[in-house]
């Protein structure tokens, strides 16, 4: 099936004050990888631009040596990324085939995600992107205990990366790592530093979309940390202070209008509730999966796999929630099916 989404990645990156996000800038605006690279930041004096300057291209616009385009933020977002395409039309600034967004470290990720799909001008030119949320490993035990917008970057992340892993003592990455991976087991953990030869592969698979191969949904769906998490000793998904990860499994083909239907109630009630969810879908007389991806009140239109990424051919759905119980959306979802479908509602295995 030939991939005919020519619209461009936005990759969001996330991480509170001292986490690292500076640092994996200056590496992405020297790196020569990522000339084809549009940069937005918050402000050039933290990423210390003086030495990569090629040239200025307007007040809020460099061209650097790398032949990266850094671009600051100024007013609203969407406001920002229209600009920047205008420019990249125009001619103004040199074209790029992927875009970096930098968040301020108390930044929620979700309302950035809704900017994205909520605007028709963005939704038609800009893809959600893998998204990277760097974590302290010294200090993200502290942050998460403090401020509940860390859990919302984790839960949103689809690579989470920690860092000051050598600073850390032994006790301190071990319960960060376990918090990370009890709220969004199906984020790819990085721990350390990152080798240059691996800095591009951080940017790389769009969050739900086309991109994803049937290997990635595999990893998710059979994330040994869900087996951890979910075992018989304990219920279901792990909680954080009212934060539950859990994934549900349906036996067999469903009403994919119906699941949409529900689903969209569903982030309509609970949206802020429902820090993310995914899903592989198996649609009544589809002989491919459906995969979904949302963040908070936003899920971006299902996309079509070209394979199965198991043998088995049922539908799964992961979710990250807070303050919302497995035992509320598996009872939501069955009376739903039950009462609405057109087909036989599939029963809601253990996830």
């Amino acid at each position: 099936m030939a991939d005919l989404d020519n619209r461009i990645p936005v990759h969001v990156i996330t991480g509170f004050l001292g986490a690292g996000k500076t640092t994996l800038l200056k590496r992405v605006l020297r790196d020569e990888a990522f000339g084809d690279t549009a940069v937005l930041i918050n402000e050039f004096g933290e990423v210390g631009l003086d030495n990569l300057l090629l040239g200025d291209l307007e007040q809020e616009a460099v061209l650097l040596k790398s032949g990266c385009v850094c671009c600051t933020i100024r007013g609203e977002l969407s406001e920002a990324l229209k600009k920047l395409l205008s420019q990249r039309e125009s001619g103004e600034i040199p074209p790029f085939r992927r875009i970096i967004l930098e968040t301020t470290g108390l930044a929620d990720p979700g309302p950035i995600n809704s900017t994205l799909a909520a605007d028709t001008v963005l939704r038609n030119q800009l893809k959600p992107a893998a998204g990277i949320c760097l974590v302290d490993a010294q200090n993200g035990l502290a942050s998460y205990e403090s401020y509940p917008v860390w859990t919302d970057q984790v839960a949103a992340a689809d690579r989470v990366v920690l860092s000051k892993v050598a600073q850390a003592e032994s006790a301190q990455l071990d319960k960060v790592r376990e918090i990370v991976q009890r709220i969004n087991p199906a984020a790819e953990l990085i721990s350390g530093e990152i080798e240059p030869s691996q800095l591009e592969n951080l940017f790389v698979g769009v969050s739900g979309g086309k991109q994803w191969r049937p290997v990635q949904i595999q990893s998710w769906l059979g994330s040994p940390a869900f087996s951890a998490f979910t075992n018989k000793q304990q219920p279901s998904g792990q909680h954080l202070d009212g934060i539950a990860s859990f994934r549900l499994q349906l036996d067999g083909e469903l009403d994919w209008t119906c699941l949409g239907i529900w689903l969209s109630l569903l982030l309509d009630c609970h949206g802020a509730n429902l820090l993310r969810v995914k899903g592989v879908l198996h649609p009544k007389d589809s002989e491919v999966p459906l995969v979904l991806h949302g963040v908070q009140h936003t899920v971006y239109p299902p996309e079509l796999l070209t394979q199965w990424p198991k043998d088995e051919r049922d539908s799964y759905l992961i979710f990250i929630t807070r303050n919302l119980s497995e035992v509320t959306i598996r009872r939501s979802l069955q009376t739903f099916m039950e009462s609405i479908s057109r087909f036989p509602a599939p029963r809601i295995l253990n996830g």
